[in-house]
C-alpha cells in the first residue's frame, strides 16, 4: 500500500553527491521541521524525466520557494553519481538530487514500479509531494505523462 495524505514519511538513509562522493542523508534531516517538495522520476537521463518533469522544478524553483518552501528534492532509484551528474546537467542547483540507489524509498512509499520489461529493473512511479514536517499534505501520482506531478501542479497547490 501506497503512502497517503496525513502519513508520515518514512525514515531512511539515502545518498546524495557530495564534494568528495556519496555522502549519507536521512529523510528526518531533510524533512524535519521543514516545508518541502519532494519529487520522484522514474529515471535519471530518461526522455520524460529529462525534457519535461525535472526542467520544470528548474525553472519554477524560485517561485516554489517563495510560497514558502523550504527545499525541493528530486529522487530516482540512481545512484549518487548518477543523479548528479544529472542535477549538473540540467542546472538543478536549486534542486537536492537524492538518490534512491536500491529503491528502498520508491519500496518504503510504496511507490515502486517493475520496469523489468523494457530492462529497466524496479524504479519508481512519478509522483509529486507536499511534506510539512516529516507529513505529506499533497500526493499526486502519474499512471502516464507528467500533468499530476509538475511543478506547475505543485505550484498551484502551494
Amino acid at each position: 500500500m501506497s503512502l497517503q495524505i496525513g502519513d508520515t514519511f518514512p525514515s531512511l538513509t539515502l545518498k546524495v553527491l557530495g564534494e568528495k562522493g556519496p555522502e549519507d542523508v536521512t529523510t528526518d534531516s531533510l524533512l524535519s521541521g521543514k516545508k518541502v517538495v519532494l519529487f520522484a522520476v522514474p529515471g535519471a537521463f530518461t526522455p520524460g524525466c529529462s525534457n519535461t518533469h525535472l526542467p520544470g522544478f528548474v525553472m519554477k524553483a524560485d517561485e516554489i520557494k517563495a510560497r514558502g518552501v523550504d527545499s525541493i528534492i528530486c529522487t530516482a532509484v540512481n545512484d549518487a553519481f548518477v543523479m548528479g551528474a544529472w542535477g549538473k546537467a540540467q542546472n538543478a542547483e536549486e534542486i537536492i538530487m537524492l538518490a534512491d540507489g536500491l529503491g528502498e524509498l520508491a519500496k518504503a512509499a510504496g511507490l515502486d514500479q517493475d520496469l523489468s520489461a523494457p530492462g529497466l529493473g524496479v524504479r519508481s512511479q512519478r509522483y509529486a509531494m507536499i511534506i510539512n514536517d516529516g507529513k505529506i499534505e499533497l500526493l499526486n501520482v502519474d499512471a502516464t505523462g507528467v500533468d499530476k506531478s509538475s511543478a506547475e501542479t505543485v505550484l498551484a497547490a502551494l
